[in-house]
């Protein structure tokens, strides 16, 4: 497929991006790691190597109340200037372009990581914040303009070619047009022209700060995705508005952070909110930027042609693969290890206020970590288990050199990998294990499928080191009449006909994955378990999702019980606050954790071989696929 239009530059004043396709903003929290500004710079390098119009960095804080979290850019200090200039410094290098991003969090920030109380339009408190906001005084609000032209000022001084405000995902700037967080009755609320009144002053700062022949983004939401919220109409006056004060540039977000309406997860469809910048850029005469699940170059050449908007923003697809345009540039798309949206490594770790990374690429926020460096000996390594462990240790491994195989008792690769991509809303898997059969025949890899490894194998003393990575069994937990009772996997696996009637037993991740890809076959779903908490181990950001989910579905959700009584050929006997319950169930699954099978591994250590063990493997309670391919990823650069 030819990307005519992804590749045709694009003028924005005094600025030409190469490519229409811009890296979104995303906050990765490198800055707080040791060697933290360097590892920022090799994060943002990577990418600038391949054909990215233009990045725009992390949100970079205004002044300390308004920053992310403890670990943000800031812009706030003359000493800034000289703190980002070997960031600017690094892009240009490689001939991108970089934008910094104007920060401010408002009533999202937390006072336990900036020490100062957070602040807003009117002292209500976000349902995602422990912390009630302090309402701004007039002077608050001056000052705060003020600090947006500095910044501003700082960034264009240290060498960015443009600036973004950040106007969106409910931070600041958005909670002053929003009616539902704005009920000032001065000069700056009430109407919804007082409403729009900072950021209307805010942009017209930072163009006066920066001057004509300099760039300015506007980052507005498009649809709050909160009830009672800015409406069509005015967001629609929001964008002219914008354009009126001197941006240049749109870029459309979507939701606010306490939205309860999915946005970027794997379950939203790709391309879903193209419509809203459409819409948008129908009532401006600047280039406005279509965002949000946009993961595949294609998709962007198909939105960039049909002329309504003039820019797509990728963000985590860049973490996903630095080299995404490139490969799409050279017609490679098969090769592009695709962002699945799983949240898991990115968003989740942020939250956690942990540094971003990526579940499918390890190497994201590690890049001076995890350099692939070419073997001095050539080994010959044998890889049992093709689940994503062993794929990434496969792909590693040869890519440095080694002469490698990988064997597996299915007959296709992805171990459990195999089970997620048929969830439903879970169908991006997929993209992984396209992308990891083609790595490995790309790299000369030997695959043997359907084939059990013994510790007879002739395989064993064909080769110099042996990975193990596979070995887990379903847990069978001690329960009279256990024998009832089916095993997840059998299920998956579809070797069990399914009565009308369900019990699962087992609240986490594998168990509600298990509800969500049986619902549609049974008449009843219900999901007991001892803890109170279901859908554990799903991060932060999915989780209340995967939960909102299921009860729309009709899942029932039993926690707390204290002990499983026995299974019959009617259903399943617990003890719940302390009265004997009986839930009626034509078909028992268990979906109750993982076991470590040491068995082979014990057999060819035996042998006088030394087996590393990793994944799911080694530790059956830590697994997912996120620490498995980073196993995966650590081990095969020590082989």
């Amino acid at each position: 497929m030819s990307l005519e239009h992804v590749f045709t530059p694009l003028t924005i004043r005094s600025l030409t991006l190469r490519s229409r396709v811009i890296m979104g903003s995303m906050h990765v929290g490198l800055e707080g790691l040791d060697r933290g500004d360097e590892r920022l710079v090799a994060f943002y390098r990577e990418r600038a190597k391949n054909h990215v119009g233009l990045i725009v960095t992390g949100g970079a804080a205004v002044n300390q109340e308004g920053s992310g979290g403890r670990d943000f850019m800031t812009i706030d200090k003359d000493e800034d200037i000289a703190r980002w200039k070997p960031l600017t410094d690094a892009i240009h290098e490689e001939g991108g372009a970089i934008a910094l991003q104007l920060f401010h969090a408002g009533r999202y920030a937390y006072k336990a990581m900036t020490g100062l109380d957070p602040v807003a339009p009117s002292a209500l408190q976000s349902p995602i914040n422990p912390d009630v906001p302090r309402e701004m005084t007039e002077d608050d609000i001056l000052r705060t303009i003020d600090e947006f032209a500095q910044g501003a000022a700082r960034a264009k001084a240290a060498g960015f070619d443009a600036v973004e405000i950040m106007g969106s995902e409910g931070y600041l700037l958005n909670q002053f047009v929003s009616p539902v967080t704005n009920k000032r009755t001065d000069a700056w609320g009430g109407s919804f022209e007082n409403r729009l009144r900072l950021p209307v002053r805010i942009t017209e700062a930072v163009r006066e700060a920066v001057g004509d022949d300099f760039p300015v983004l506007f980052r507005m939401s498009g649809l709050d995705l909160i009830p009672d919220s800015t409406t069509e109409g005015e967001t629609l006056a929001w964008a002219k508005a914008v354009e009126k004060a001197g941006a240049d540039v749109i870029n459309v977000g979507i939701g606010w952070h306490e939205s309860r309406v999915p946005t970027i997860s794997m379950k939203v469809p790709r391309t879903h909110f193209v419509p809203v910048a459409k819409q948008l850029a129908a009532h401006v005469s600047i280039p406005v930027v279509a965002s949000n699940r946009i993961n595949d170059p294609r998709d962007a050449e198909i939105i960039l042609s049909a002329g309504d908007v003039q820019l797509v923003s990728m963000a985590r697809p860049f973490l996903a693969d630095p080299a995404i345009l490139t490969k799409a540039k050279n017609g490679q798309f098969d090769h592009i290890n695709t962002c699945i949206a799983c949240n898991q490594a990115c968003l989740d770790h942020v939250f956690e206020g942990k540094a971003a990374s990526c579940l499918v690429n390890p190497e994201a926020g590690r890049e001076i970590d995890l350099p692939v460096i070419m073997a001095e000996t050539k080994q010959r390594i044998l890889i049992i288990g093709a689940g994503p462990a062993g794929l990434e240790t496969a792909r590693v491994a040869a890519l440095r050199g080694h002469d490698v195989t990988i064997v597996d008792e299915r007959d296709e690769l992805g171990g459990q990998l195999n089970y997620s991509k048929r969830i439903p809303g879970k169908q991006e898997f997929y993209e992984t294990l396209r992308y990891y059969r083609v790595q490995l025949e790309e790299l000369g890899v030997s695959v043997v499928l359907g084939h059990r490894v013994t510790k007879d194998d002739e395989l064993l003393s064909d080769h110099d080191h042996v990975v193990l990575a596979a070995g887990i069994l379903p847990r069978t937990p001690p329960i009279p009449g256990v024998s009832r009772a089916v095993s997840y996997k059998e299920v998956f696996d579809g070797k069990v006909t399914l009565g009308k009637r369900v019990v699962i037993i087992g609240g986490g991740g594998i168990a509600c994955d298990l509800a969500l890809f049986i619902r549609e076959q049974v008449e009843s779903i219900t999901l007991l378990q001892r803890g109170k908490s279901f859908a554990r181990g799903i991060g932060k950001t999915t989780r209340w999702a995967t939960l909102m989910e299921l009860k729309q579905a009709g899942v029932k959700m039993v926690g707390g019980v204290e002990e499983y009584v026995g299974m019959d050929a009617d259903g399943v006997a617990v003890q719940v606050d302390d009265a004997e319950v009986h839930v009626p169930a034509d078909t028992v699954i268990l979906a109750a954790g993982q076991l470590v099978n040491t068995e082979l591994a014990e057999d060819i250590e035996a042998l006088g071989k030394q087996v590393h063990i990793i994944g799911g493997a080694r530790d059956a309670h830590a697994l997912d696929a996120k620490k498995a391919i980073y196993d995966g990823a650590v081990l095969a650069r020590a082989l």
